[in-house]
């Protein structure tokens, strides 16, 4: 276990990869070879947390973190050709089914909590 772990790594802890998988494979559809589609969510959730305005921005943050890519599920950071491909060819219902999950999870926790 991670005694201290990132922001980041933390956001991505409350995501089910088990209802990611099947969101992934209920699409079936091929994005970029090579290029998963968790590494695309890790990018673009990384874009939204650095509020980063470009490809280079996203792919050369992800570069400068080498050593702790292996903690979020990235092999290595993508290249920008490989993100723009994957962004243009997989369909964004794939991240709307996972924004749901994560919602309906969220959503159960409250309503167990007592105000």
């Amino acid at each position: 276990m991670i005694a201290v772990a990132s922001c980041f790594s933390q956001l991505l802890s409350l995501i089910n990869r088990g209802a990611f998988a099947r969101a992934v494979r209920n699409i079936k559809r091929r994005g970029a070879k090579g290029f998963s589609c968790w590494d695309q969510f890790v990018a673009m959730l990384f874009c939204q947390l650095g509020a980063a305005h470009s490809l280079r921005e996203i792919c050369g943050g992800l570069a400068t973190a080498m050593g702790k890519l292996s903690h979020l599920g990235l092999s290595q950071a993508p290249t920008r050709s490989t993100l723009a491909y994957a962004n243009t060819h997989r369909p964004w219902q794939l991240y709307q089914t996972v924004f749901e999950d994560l919602l309906g999870q969220c959503q159960a926790l409250a309503a167990t909590r007592s105000q």
